[in-house]
């Protein structure tokens, strides 16, 4: 149906003119008429379309298409699921596709998930929030081993026009990977020479061409920044004279760990965090007070953890209600002595203190809440 090509032409256009970024991105895409197609899909090479989809959009709608299908190629989604289950991996890049567009502007078509609390995330953050069947897909995700349904429930087959065509697998993504790295890339420099420097896709693709460090990289890293080296006087032997110099020594740090223990943490997540936070503290002499809270403090804490002993989730500590966390601060503020930081395990879904405190706050979040301030860790499936 030549009149749905020079629909999607027409919407290319208006969307390079418009959004010259997303444009330049969607121009990469040959366009590819596909009746087997539900609706749209690519398969990181094309563009597939059913005719009569497109004929049932408008002209902005049909440039949401475009851009949702060159977003999930410059994003490289086709490269990022690695031992994810494919149907909730597939609609957490739908979520975060659509969720850069709505900001965008961009009209959506019929059928577009999306929600607030997303708004922002990567597919990674997205992906242990969603169940296999919350939601529909827009488009088909062609880049996977396995053929799409066609209407009425059936197999297409075939490659080219008569059915889907093959997914890209082994060296094949890899290098479709490097060259929409390169597209992207290109497509960010072009912007930025234009002075076109903001938006929600620009800002998403910069941070995805940037390299993706674990929630355990990146606690590390936060922790490490609390090391404090403090200057001290000795007296040097006779030899080198009678002059107290000064010397530069490590002092132990002193953290403050808060466990949410609601009904909402898993036992296993609150393991896995103690452990990382036991291998990361030896290397800083970091003193561990650890504190559990749901909606109160849990009975028999604090537990005190010296630098030489073993930091250890205690025997019990399960809350189960719901979730507060100035009863922490409150204990915090009422301390003789200020922590170096304090360091919060928690999916963010609670009642906060009205105002910041006085020592930095790292809070580790399982789940897509934000939090009101503080440095925000996304914990990662």
């Amino acid at each position: 149906m030549a009149g749905a090509e020079s629909r999607l032409r027409a919407a290319r256009a208006r969307l390079l003119v418009e959004r010259p970024f997303l444009g330049a991105l969607a121009m990469r895409l040959p366009l590819v008429e596909a009746p087997w197609c539900r609706s749209t899909g690519t398969d990181a090479r094309r563009l597939y379309y059913n005719p009569d989809y497109v004929a049932r959009l408008g002209l902005g709608q049909l440039e949401f298409v475009l851009a949702h299908e060159a977003l999930h190629c410059a994003l490289q989604h086709f490269a990022r699921r690695g031992a994810r289950r494919r149907r909730r991996w597939d609609l957490a890049c739908d979520f975060a596709v659509n969720g850069l567009l709505l900001e965008e502007g961009l009209e959506p078509p019929p059928g577009v998930v999306a929600l607030e609390a997303f708004r922002g995330l990567a597919a990674e953050e997205i992906y242990p929030c969603l169940e296999d069947e919350e939601g529909e897909l827009l488009d088909e995700h062609l880049y996977e081993p396995g053929e799409p349904r066609a209407a009425g429930g059936r197999h297409a087959g075939g490659e080219g026009a008569g059915g889907p065509p093959r997914a890209p697998q082994g060296q094949a993504r890899e290098a479709l990977a490097a060259e929409w790295r390169r597209h992207a890339a290109a497509a960010l420099e072009q912007a930025r020479a234009a002075g076109r420097t903001g938006g929600a896709a620009l800002r998403a693709l910069a941070s995805n061409l940037a390299p993706r460090l674990p929630w355990r990289t990146l606690l590390a890293r936060h922790m490490g920044a609390l090391a404090r080296h403090d200057y001290g006087y000795e007296r040097p032997s006779r030899r080198e004279g009678e002059f107290a110099l000064p010397t530069l020594g490590a002092r132990t740090v002193d953290l403050v760990v808060a466990l949410d223990t609601s009904a909402s943490i898993a036992a296993e997540t609150l393991a896995a965090f103690v452990a990382e936070l036991d291998a990361i503290k030896g290397p800083l002499r970091a003193r561990v007070t650890l504190l559990a809270c749901d909606a109160a403090l849990a009975p028999g804490g604090p537990w005190v953890f010296e630098p030489w002993e073993a930091l250890r989730l205690p025997r019990g500590v399960r809350g189960g209600g719901g979730t507060d966390f100035r009863p922490v601060f409150a204990w915090v503020a009422a301390r003789a002595q200020r922590p170096d930081a304090l360091v919060y395990l928690t999916d963010a879904r609670g009642r906060f203190p009205a105002r910041p405190p006085a020592y930095p706050v790292i809070w580790v979040v399982q789940g897509p809440a934000g939090v009101p301030w503080g440095e925000r860790i996304q914990l990662h499936a």
